[in-house]
């Protein structure tokens, strides 16, 4: 799996994590897993499978480290 830290949260149940390629990738609260979207904050450091979305690449299985 790899890692990264959640870069930016939405009031509308989607964010972007902050990955070690430096690139943005795209989660949506229905790729959480062990955690609700309202416990994660801006700066934690997430583990994450990724994904293929209809709009590009997007986290999947997503959960807190």
């Amino acid at each position: 799996m790899a890692e990264g830290s959640i870069k930016k949260l939405t009031d509308k149940g989607f964010g972007f994590i902050d990955t070690a390629s430096g690139q943005d990738m795209f989660f949506h609260t229905s790729s959480l897993e062990g955690v609700s979207f309202e416990q994660l904050y801006e700066g934690q450091q997430v583990s994450y499978t990724e994904g293929q979305g209809p709009k590009g690449p997007r986290a999947e299985n997503v959960k807190p480290i």
